[in-house]
């Protein structure tokens, strides 16, 4: 008789996954132990002997990394395979391959959808709604508490499921109907899109320089006080909207992505740029 998986085993090796792969991010294997932990109770109730679950276990604690929501589905295909290997369907090495091959596509569009999109628009809706009003500005961390894990686990849950159901066939026909690049193109656009808009939104950064003078208003012969003659953030703004929050983001993407500055660092220098630039301007007399 074939040996089938039940059911509970599978909620049991995606919930190892969705609790695991965050404890296994290490430069040797990346995400390998975690997967090996994923297919733990896979492995346990597939195989006999003890020699059969060691090299099981050993072809899973090697090598793997994908973006940990949408590479769900690839545990959920291993799953199959393993199925398939312990009723001498499949053979260890095409698992190994599977693997191997699966964390491209998955990254990449675990990175599109879920990173550039998902978790964007989902900051989005929560900082309006905190900045709509104070009385209700808790309102906003509360929501994203919620909807972030409820979200991923959706996700990652019904992806896992789809992988085993479909196997690798259902990933390799939609791979070779062109349809993962045309994904990953729409989810990359619609994330530079969201981000764009995030900039605009939500990155507020002003040049308060003016002039200001007095003038005297010939026509009716009186003496005009504090008229402002130039201001750059005005001039700026009417030129290229934004141009200065957009300069700043660009800046700090730079450092992040080109000088691997970490998150603490930048800010720690946007927080020093605050305090000296403010303490110029009442220095200063700019801000009295």
């Amino acid at each position: 008789m074939a040996k089938k998986l039940n059911a509970k085993t599978l909620k049991k090796s995606w919930l190892n996954w969705f609790f695991f792969h965050g404890c296994s991010q290490q430069a040797e294997s990346m995400l390998g132990m975690a997967f090996a932990q994923s297919m733990s109770p896979v492995i346990e109730e597939l195989y006999d002997t003890k020699e059969e679950k060691a090299e099981a276990l050993k072809r899973h604690v090697t090598l793997f990394n994908t973006e940990q929501q949408v590479g769900s589905i690839c545990n959920g295909i291993v799953c199959g395979l393993e199925e398939a290997n312990s009723n001498k369907q499949c053979t260890p090495e095409l698992i190994s391959s599977v693997k191997v091959a699966l964390i491209g596509p998955t990254s990449a569009i675990g990175d599109s959808l879920w990173v550039a999109t998902f978790i964007p628009i989902l900051l989005t809706i929560c900082l309006s709604i905190s900045q709509a009003s104070p009385a209700t500005s808790w309102l906003g961390p509360l929501i994203y508490m919620v909807a972030y894990p409820i979200g991923t686990a959706f996700l990652s849950w019904n992806l896992f499921k789809l992988g085993y159901k479909s196997g690798l066939e259902g990933m390799h026909g939609f791979m070779s109907t062109g349809k993962l690049d045309t994904l990953t193109d729409t989810m990359t656009v619609l994330g530079l899109t969201v981000v764009g808009a995030l900039t605009a939104s939500f990155v507020t950064v002003s040049i308060p320089f003016k002039i200001v003078k007095d003038v005297f208003d010939a026509t009716q012969g009186v003496v005009l006080e504090d008229q402002v003659l130039f201001e750059a953030d005005k001039m700026l703004n009417s030129i290229f909207p934004h141009l200065v929050p957009l300069l700043l983001t660009l800046g700090i993407y730079y450092l992040y992505s080109k000088k691997k500055w970490s998150p603490l660092k930048l800010m720690g220098l946007i927080l020093a740029a605050a305090g000296v630039l403010t303490f110029i301007g009442y220095s200063t007399g700019f801000y009295a």
